[in-house]
């Protein structure tokens, strides 16, 4: 598949199926083009891109897809920078990913360059750092990022102690957040604790019982969810 972000525009748009897209349009509703293109089939051009160009290439490819605003481009472009390594290094995607996080203004475009924005995270965990300024951010969906991005260190099964110092870092994020009545902000919380309950239900109960105490009623229960019996 070339590499030209134009020929890659045009043959996007040639796979678009109008019905679909008038129903992903009115499911979504975001100010944006939706061409009605299945997720299994942006998977697999995202596949291809990334087997057959460099990441600079694949850099400038994700930029122009997620300025053209329509919806399949910008979770394109996500994919496009969703990789567990990088060579020579990944500064430049990791740019791109926290400019677009101030941005964000939908679950499915927030959530897939989550998953881009987390493996430049664990590529580099000093960027937790930049990313504890989103927490006070205006946009909802940038504070969410925070939680959504940080998500792996909930789950690790045998964390070192520069992982633990993470997950409380995070902690204190969603300490933070808790009087965010906002819920999206709860479920992400909520999702947080409920993941780190599989590999350190005490920790979750302490929270819990501490500032969780004050997050909505649906979010306690999310977050208790999968804990074992104390």
């Amino acid at each position: 598949m070339t590499g030209d972000s134009a020929d890659l525009l045009a043959h996007l748009r040639s796979l678009s199926d109008a019905g679909k897209a008038a129903e992903m349009a009115a499911y979504h509703k975001t100010p944006r083009d939706f061409l009605g293109i299945s997720a299994q089939l942006l998977d697999e051009m995202a596949r291809d891109l990334r087997r057959d160009h460099g990441l600079p290439a694949r850099c400038d490819m994700a930029q122009a897809l997620w300025d053209s605003n329509i919806h399949e481009a910008r979770i394109l472009a996500a994919k496009l920078l969703t990789q567990a390594r990088m060579r020579p290094e990944d500064s430049t995607a990791w740019t791109m990913i926290a400019t677009w996080a101030q941005d964000f203004d939908s679950w499915a475009l927030a959530d897939h360059a989550a998953i881009a924005g987390a493996k430049r995270l664990q590529a580099d965990p000093a960027r937790l750092d930049q990313v504890a300024g989103w927490i006070t951010h205006p946009n909802m969906w940038t504070r969410r990022a925070a939680l959504v991005m940080t998500l792996p260190w909930a789950r690790l099964p045998h964390p070192k102690a520069a992982d633990i110092a993470a997950r409380e870092q995070v902690l204190g994020w969603a300490e933070q957040l808790v009087p965010d009545r906002d819920r999206f902000i709860q479920k992400a919380i909520a999702w947080w604790l409920r993941d780190l309950s599989r590999r350190n239900p005490d920790r979750v109960r302490e929270f819990l019982a501490g500032p969780g105490s004050a997050l909505s009623k649906p979010a306690q229960r999310e977050a208790a969810r999968n804990l074992p019996p104390a």
